[in-house]
């Protein structure tokens, strides 16, 4: 018997002489946790054997009355036996049944714990995962953010640049114009003077 069963027998015990009925669930919160499929085991085992104190025992014939009645008396004592044995057995027969039908229902139970318990534990792993991916999403947001801000910062110096280079070839332009108008007028002098010098 392992330190854990003899533990829950104990607790078992010590609930039933207080006239409590020692539950799965009352013996777990006496041990203070604990598996309720090795909770439900050990409480198996302390009903079979709560059960097999609480039996009635045979008993023999009373002497007096094996000395009074002699055969008469063990025939009677016998028939009686008989009866009481064969209740015994049909009242065994159906408190096995009906410990095994509890037994069945408890175990039932007891692997339903065990099973929510797993499945608790894979949806807080499941979280805790979904929990990371969280994290590095928004960091991923903010250094696009941080990428995001430093394209607007190099697009506004652009922007201004590229009005500097409109401005500068408004003026450039300008000048070109200008230079050309001067050309113009020159040849056109110059021209004016050919046109004089051949009159002469």
């Amino acid at each position: 018997m392992t330190s854990t069963t003899a533990r829950i027998f104990e607790i078992a015990d010590e609930l039933d002489a207080a006239g409590h009925n020692p539950t799965l669930a009352s013996v777990r919160k006496a041990l203070g946790g604990g598996s309720y499929t090795t909770i439900s085991e050990a409480m198996t085992e302390w009903r079979a054997r709560k059960a097999a104190k609480e039996t009635p025992v045979r008993e023999a014939a009373p002497q007096a009355i094996t000395e009074l009645l002699e055969q008469l008396g063990t025939d009677i004592w016998t028939q009686a036996l008989q009866i009481c044995n064969g209740r015994l057995s049909a009242e065994r027969e159906a408190l096995e049944n009906d410990r095994q039908e509890i037994e069945a229902q408890r175990q039932e139970a007891a692997d339903l714990a065990d099973q929510v318990s797993s499945e608790l534990e894979a949806v807080r792993q499941e979280a805790t995962v979904l929990r990371q991916q969280l994290d590095v999403a928004q960091s991923t947001v903010k250094g696009l953010g941080d990428q995001l801000r430093d394209r607007e910062r190099d697009l506004a110096v652009a922007e201004v640049r590229a009005e500097e280079i409109k401005t500068r070839a408004t003026q450039l332009t300008e000048q070109l114009n200008a230079a050309t108008a001067q050309n113009s007028q020159l040849l056109q002098t110059i021209t004016d003077m050919q046109q004089a010098n051949n009159k002469k």
